[in-house]
């Protein structure tokens, strides 16, 4: 199958998985492909329609609505994996958990723990860079009701299996829920680090699996962080032991809060 072809995405990605394998030089290989999926139909047309009927706050945003790309360092040390674009968030703005409520409770904590240089991520042109760290999602789509289907998230997984590959100073990964914690084993075991009895997701979970250490997180959705289920120095202990496992520890990664310049939103 030729990579060139321009309906290479419009198959399943798991058939592709091994061509693409071959051929990925830099993420941006991997970018390119994810942005021109369209391998599942019914997460096309939820995040296509997210885009045209927009919500009344973002009546004058034209929506990205494309799956969303990893984001983050190329040389981190730590990989945080996700669920799946929020359809006024991520579907929005192209950029994975910026411009929801999700977003600004995980970025605040990684600019605490100094993996970011600024704790607020608005959309795709605001300035944030993230230090040591790289940010993904399990699925790339916009789901709707935020729950995609079994078997659209395996046909999304290679793509997080690409990323991890060209990420090859990964030595922890942060699963954000369930979801995110089944992806992760799911991607570990494609790439050959498979781990029987699969551990237990649990907020604080530590597993080692193969070269990486998993560390298991609450989600920052909106019902965990109203709820108090996960609290800022929960989600802060797990950055800091990330952090930590990583060798990513002051001063290499050093405190912004003290030293740099917050930049403006967008």
């Amino acid at each position: 199958m030729d990579r060139d072809d321009p309906h290479h995405e419009r198959v399943t990605p798991d058939l592709t998985l091994a061509h693409d394998l071959a051929g990925d030089r830099t993420l941006d290989d991997v970018t390119a492909d994810i942005v021109e999926c369209r391998a599942c139909p019914r997460l096309v047309e939820w995040r296509e329609r997210a885009g045209r009927e927009k919500v009344a706050r973002f009546a004058s945003w034209t929506y990205w609505s494309r799956p969303v790309p990893g984001f983050g360092d190329p040389r981190a040390r730590i990989l945080v994996v996700g669920l799946a674009p929020a359809a006024n968030g991520g579907n929005r703005t192209g950029r994975v958990f910026t411009g929801d409520r999700s977003g600004d409770v995980l970025f605040a904590a990684m600019y605490r723990a100094g993996l970011a240089n600024q704790p607020t991520s608005t959309s795709a042109d605001d300035g944030l860079a993230l230090r040591g760290a790289y940010v993904a999602a399990a699925v790339r789509c916009a789901p709707p009701a935020n729950r995609p289907l079994p078997s659209e998230r395996d046909r999304c997984l290679p793509y997080l299996v690409r990323e991890l590959r060209l990420l090859p100073k990964i030595r922890v990964i942060v699963a954000l829920g369930a979801f995110g914690w089944d992806g992760v084993l799911r991607v570990l075991d494609i790439a050959g680090h498979r781990v029987r009895p699969r551990p237990r997701f649990g907020h604080g979970t530590l597993a080692h699996v193969g070269p990486y250490a998993l560390l298991g997180c609450f989600h920052p959705s909106q019902q965990n962080t109203f709820t108090g289920r996960l609290t800022p120095q929960m989600l802060d202990d797990v950055l800091v032991r990330a952090r930590d496992l990583a060798g990513l520890t002051p001063p290499q990664i050093p405190a912004p809060a003290s030293q740099a310049e917050i930049p403006r939103g967008s």
